[in-house]
């Protein structure tokens, strides 16, 4: 059975307020006046919780939270009239949050798909092609692993990444990740059986659209899986190979040229 959780965090522009935790160390804060106490309540210790108060001290420009004596258990503090109101504000607001996320619970499946896709809209990088895909396979190497990603369409490509990278972003069966390609690195050649290359990514398609330039031209590849692969060739490359609009091609690119990205 699935089941939808969300985080709510608060942000002024580019500033990071934080989130439940830190609301809650107020909140402790607030109802054993003390610092210590309210560091233990929410598992932080005693520095990280004046670390994290400082912070929100900081963030919101004015003080949160005042030093006072007479504390239960020691470091006594109270909170400020600001910081009252932000908690109570902070719990109204994530009231509203789990409303939402139990509505979206009962969207099911196929608006959970359409969210996920909106995610990876937001995603900007420079690679010119962004392929959606699942890992396949992950073969473990001595210093490297090689990544075996399916596309839509019954497609598959092959990156090499490292091993660092294999756990950092949970590379494993079934998880979902894009593939990103630059367009620079990736060649063109004929549907040919002779074709003989050491790449391990060898995608036939059909041109879709040509861009020339006076040096460079533009070849947008539809690949035969489905999706799009867009290549930049020499303008002497394209005339040698008569590329133009349908003609069967092959991209080419190497594993190593392959950067996976994940947007969770």
């Amino acid at each position: 059975m699935l089941r939808y959780e969300g985080s709510l965090w608060l942000s002024d522009g580019a500033r990071r307020w934080g989130g439940a935790d830190r609301v809650e160390l107020l909140a402790q804060i607030g109802t054993t006046g003390s610092i210590t106490a309210a560091a233990k309540a929410v598992g932080m210790s005693y520095k990280g919780a004046w670390d994290a108060v400082e912070t929100m001290n900081n963030l919101a420009g004015e003080t949160l939270v005042l030093r006072a004596t007479g504390g239960h258990g020691g470091g006594g503090a109270r909170l400020t009239p600001r910081a009252e109101r932000l908690i109570a504000a902070f719990r109204g607001i994530d009231a509203e949050h789990r409303r939402f996320v139990e509505r979206l619970a009962a969207l099911g499946d196929e608006a959970i798909d359409d969210i996920h896709l909106l995610r990876r809209f937001t995603m900007r990088t420079s690679a010119r092609n962004q392929l959606s895909g699942v890992v396949r396979a992950v073969t473990a190497g001595a210093v490297n692993d090689t990544v075996d990603i399916a596309l839509p369409g019954g497609t598959s490509l092959v990156a090499t990444v490292t091993k660092e990278s294999t756990a950092s972003l949970a590379l494993a069966p079934g998880r979902a990740v894009i593939a990103l390609v630059k367009a620079s690195w990736v060649m063109l050649g004929l549907p040919d059986e002779r074709l003989r290359v050491s790449a391990s990514n060898q995608l036939p398609g059909r041109v879709r659209r040509t861009t020339t330039g006076a040096v460079n031209a533009e070849v947008s590849v539809e690949l035969d899986g489905g999706g799009t692969v867009t290549a930049i060739v020499t303008m002497e490359s394209a005339n040698a190979l008569g590329l133009a609009e349908g003609s069967a091609v092959v991209a080419i690119f190497d594993a190593s040229s392959v950067i996976v990205g994940v947007t969770d």
